[in-house]
């Protein structure tokens, strides 16, 4: 296996950090649009190279991975340059992944009742091409979407014999030392998740939309997070879980916090989230890469960040007894653990994670296909045994 990891910014670096200590691959080649930071990610081991990358060129994509007789292309930047990266790796007949799918696109006259352009859609589009190829688009492989749909599989082949609703459930307590306003994630990819129609499906209705921050509950974290109101996000479970697994419902629910929600209605009355670029001083620029510009870097925030955070799917419907069951499936990651390990604070770790589970997996023919497939198509229990030996252990909790 030879990995073209594009993306050398917080997740792209705890991928590194996380693979270095395996041995499943032959060579990773970081590539990034700053060659310095590339090769700054690329020395934690000699099987690892470092490179610059245009990754909005399919063609520059293509021409890299042949290059290095890449196999796997490992998408670590943001979703914007899904398509690019997604169409460079079939060119190159490498096999691709990636955490977060092509862009939606809202409905243009009833957004907040009827999806349009759906995440995903692009990639789904053209699943025959990638089976013709015998080449394996494995989609949303992150922590949410990733671990997350591998946890929903988990339920629906060992917990349930039916299923009501798969609820994705985000939670954190984290605070950063010194900072107003820090988000531990990429806030372009933040803003696009969170001010776009939330998406939900119902096997009666499908897909369809409502208004952002919709339908508030308070959800109860486990180990000592404890309750955080959560509200509708648009994101890739909803249009993915329901593609493979038998259910009613699915929704996504991010416990962002008032605060976090003021700050990004803000943004939106201002367009500062839009992404079309406006002309300043005799240069175009982007309000939403001026908003991420002026904002810390979330890689850079470890050792200011104290608490933990929660990734999981809260299921109901009937266990395999037959009686109703409430499950909530999860994984915990605590902030100095992660620091104490790895040198990556917790969120771009719990996301990082995940996919070297998943290549190592591939690497060994555990999981095997063809086509543009997400977590749910693959057998859950070779991921969650291979994730707890990898020091990232998960739990059940039932209410």
């Amino acid at each position: 296996m030879r990995i073209l990891l594009v993306g050398a910014g917080g997740v792209g670096s705890a991928f590194a950090a996380i693979a270095a200590r395996r041995d499943f691959f032959e060579h990773v080649v970081i590539a990034d649009y700053d060659e310095g930071r590339a090769l700054k990610a690329a020395a934690v081991d000699e099987r690892f190279s470092g490179a610059a990358l245009d990754a909005s060129s399919s063609a520059a994509v293509a021409d890299l991975a042949r290059q290095h007789s890449i196999t796997h292309l490992m998408n670590a930047v943001d979703p914007r340059f899904v398509m690019p990266l997604f169409e460079g790796a079939l060119a190159a007949g490498a096999d691709y992944l990636d955490m977060a799918m092509s862009l939606s696109k809202p409905h243009p006259d009833k957004p907040y009742e009827l999806t349009g352009v759906k995440l995903g859609d692009e990639q789904f589009a053209v699943t025959d091409a990638w089976e013709k190829a015998g080449r394996l688009a494995l989609v949303g492989i992150g922590v949410e979407p990733g671990l997350s749909d591998v946890f929903a599989r988990y339920a629906a082949d060992y917990l349930f014999s039916a299923i009501d609703e798969l609820g994705t459930r985000d939670g954190s307590n984290l605070t950063v030392e010194g900072y107003d306003f820090a988000p531990s994630f990429s806030i372009w990819t933040t803003i696009e998740e969170c001010l776009n129609p939330p998406v939900i499906w119902e096997k009666e209705r499908g897909w369809y939309t409502t208004e952002p921050f919709s339908e508030g509950e308070v959800f109860d974290f486990p180990e000592g997070i404890g309750p955080v109101e959560c509200v509708n996000v648009e994101h890739e479970e909803v249009l993915l879980m329901p593609r493979w697994i038998d259910c009613s419902r699915v929704t996504f629910k991010y416990g962002l916090g008032d605060e976090f929600i003021d700050v990004l209605k803000t943004l939106h009355k201002l367009g500062l989230d839009k992404t079309e670029k406006l002309r300043v001083g005799g240069v175009e620029v982007s309000p939403r890469d001026v908003v991420a510009a002026a904002l810390p870097d979330p890689a850079t925030l470890g050792d200011k960040m104290r608490g933990k955070t929660c990734a999981g799917v809260h299921v109901t419907g009937t266990g395999k007894d037959g009686r109703p069951r409430s499950t909530y499936l999860y994984s915990v990651v605590d902030n100095e653990w992660s620091m104490r390990e790895y040198g990556h604070q917790c969120v771009v770790w719990q996301t990082a994670v995940n996919p070297v589970v998943a290549l190592e997996l591939l690497a060994n023919g555990t999981w095997s296909g063809a086509g543009v497939l997400g977590p749910e198509a693959f057998d859950a229990v070779p991921f969650l045994d291979l994730l707890t030996s990898y020091g990232s252990p998960w739990g059940i909790r039932d209410s």
